[in-house]
């Protein structure tokens, strides 16, 4: 077993009883309790467990990881996903950018492109691509968010649905293993999902530790999506689902 499948059995088995301890997994894979120990300290640090005494548990499904944390949790595989989003829309496309710390390297990815038209609900996506004088930067109105700079509500709702772009880049904060789409605020859930309805292609950017994260919203499923990309081969289930719907998948390169 390599270690990735060690690490995905992990997560699984903390799904399924809520808590692990280091000794139960020390005896279920034949391994060192340093070597558990490793593991779970790597797999807190990118949000896939919650790292408690003796043991891990769920991380909650109702509160997501403060903003600065996500900013730099797989920060590496979160700039090679966004390079690899970046070569995939070409120069004078309209897109839609919305709330996340990958679609936030996403644009920062795109901004040696030429003709772009951007409407974005995330202040921090317009302020990185306002420089650039060869696009056209629209900023939704709403409500805004303090903690993360993300643009919310029923303006924001109308807004978008007075386009249509040709592609949509949305973020999220989990797959579950069905191919829902989870995220934690209702409010930006519904914000995606006009973004979503408003694209004529959708582009989902979730790095790893998004196939094992649970949240307490469903945003959608990935039948919505046109294309997943993401730094890491997903689990079966989520294979099948996205060979079922057709949608093609992206492994950006390390």
């Amino acid at each position: 077993m390599t270690q990735q499948d060690r690490h995905d059995a992990i997560v699984t088995l903390v799904k399924r009883q809520g808590y692990a301890s280091i000794e139960q997994l020390t005896q279920h894979f034949s391994v060192t309790p340093q070597t558990i120990r490793r593991d779970l300290n790597q797999l807190a640090d990118e949000g896939a467990v919650k790292r408690v005494h003796g043991g891990a548990g769920l991380e909650s499904s109702t509160v997501n990881t403060a903003y600065h944390t996500r900013k730099t949790l797989n920060a590496d595989a979160k700039q090679h996903i966004a390079e690899c989003v970046a070569s995939q829309i070409p120069d004078s496309a309209s897109l839609f950018i919305n709330i996340g710390t990958s679609n936030e390297m996403v644009a920062e990815a795109l901004r040696n492109h030429r003709g772009l038209e951007v409407i974005t609900n995330n202040l921090n996506v317009a302020a990185i691509l306002q420089h650039n004088e060869d696009f056209n930067v629209i900023i939704a109105g709403g409500q805004v968010r303090s903690r993360d700079g993300g643009i919310i509500g029923e303006a924001t709702i109308d807004f978008i649905n007075q386009f249509k772009v040709d592609y949509g880049i949305i973020g999220i904060s989990g797959i579950d293993d069905d191919g829902s789409l989870l995220e934690f605020d209702y409010q930006e859930v519904r914000v995606a999902q006009a973004i979503i309805s408003n694209s004529r292609q959708v582009f989902l950017t979730a790095d790893h530790s998004k196939f094992h994260r649970n949240a307490v919203v469903r945003q959608g499923n990935i039948s919505q999506i046109d294309a997943l990309f993401t730094d890491r081969q997903p689990p079966d289930g989520i294979l099948r689902l996205l060979r079922e719907h057709d949608v093609t998948l992206h492994i950006a390169d390390a």
